[in-house]
Parts: C-alpha cells; structure tokens; sequence
C-alpha cells in the first residue's frame, strides 16, 4: 500500500498539548487536542506499511457486505507499531489515571483509503461501555475526516454536532458517551488516507 499524502508542516514543533472539554448532555462529554501527537507523517507511514490490515465483511439484514475500510486491533500485551503510539497511550493513562481509574489496553486501527470508507453511527457498546462510563481515545493521522456525534435520543437530535479530526489530532470519548450518544464517520466526496487509532480500555468494544 502507498500513501499520497502532504506532510505536516507542525510534526517538528509537536508537544504536549492540552484538551479542550465539551460537556453533553447525559453525563457524556468529549476532549479535543489539536496537533496532539508528535511524529505524526511517520507514524502513518508507518502504520499503512506495517499493520496487517484485514478487510472484513459483516451480515446486514439479508445480506453479507463489505465493511467499508480496512481494520486491525492490537491486544492486551501487543506491541504497537511505533514508538510513539506507545508513548501516546502512556500520556493517556498518565492524563486520565485518576477519572478513568485504569489504564487503555488494547488498540483497535481504521484505515480509511479514501472517502468511500466510512463507519455508521453506532456507540462502543459491546462490553462494559454498555453499563459502564468509560473513554475511548482516537487518534487520527492522514487527511481530516469529521467525526459526527449526536444523541441516541431521537429527542434530542437538535444537540447534534462534528469534530473535524486532523493529522495528529486527539479525541477522547468519556462519560456515558458511548451509551448516550452515538458517533459516526460519513462517505465524502474526497479524501485522501486516514488512519484512527482507538485505545480503549479492558473490555471496551
């Protein structure tokens, strides 16, 4: 796989950067860090070249598709593909100890070749995000792509919004996010390669 992407003119002066909090209703809020993650053009390079992607397909109503990008999740005591992913998810667990009160572990990848790729709305519900207040943390690498996130309450649809993920951008999920509202990454016209990173917690889906 190739990437056909315009590096960043901030990876050089990347730092420690801190997140901006939005609360939402429901108990759910979300945490947005511009140019969050230092080494950004290598560690897409990197992740395009080195992660064994896999295409999967999925049983939707009578029918089995294709899943519109390609995936892979790096397990509980796996080494990820760059250091500097490792760093970032110990800058997570150091930032977020003491609301999250354990520490991410697992970290599951989406590559968006282009902007046919997409995820649907959904919430990370399967296991203790059901029940449970939890955090999933993205990490977004390559072009921009919006994150849209609105209320599971039809009611409630006015308070929709988006975030605008950039190359080396941070969002984190927390509260009841993941079972009060819902998120989503739409097709677009154009896009060129994006690659997320999502650390989650222990039994976090």
């Amino acid at each position: 796989m190739t990437v056909d992407f315009q590096t960043s003119l901030f990876d050089a002066a990347a730092c420690e950067v801190s997140p901006e909090r939005r609360h939402l209703s429901a108990g759910a809020w979300v945490d947005v860090a511009r140019d969050w993650l230092p080494d950004a053009d290598d560690v897409l390079a990197t992740l395009v070249r080195e992660v064994p992607w896999r295409a999967e397909r999925r049983a939707m109503y009578d029918r089995v598709v294709d899943v519109p990008r390609l995936v892979f999740t790096y397990m509980i005591g796996e080494e990820l593909p760059h250091p500097t992913l490792t760093a970032a998810r110990e800058r997570l667990d150091e930032r977020y100890a003491e609301e999250l009160g354990e520490p991410f572990r697992t970290a599951g990848c989406c590559y968006y070749r282009d902007g046919r790729d997409s995820v649907a709305w959904h919430g990370d519900t399967i296991g203790r995000g059901s029940t449970h207040d939890t955090m999933v943390a993205i990490v977004s690498v390559g072009d921009p792509r919006r994150l849209h996130l609105r209320p599971r309450d039809p009611q409630r649809r006015d308070e929709a919004f988006a975030v605008e993920m950039g190359h080396g951008d941070l969002v984190v999920m927390g509260g009841s996010c993941q079972r009060t509202w819902e998120h989503a990454v739409p097709k677009v016209a154009a896009a060129g390669p994006r690659i997320s990173v999502q650390f989650r917690p222990l039994n976090v889906f």
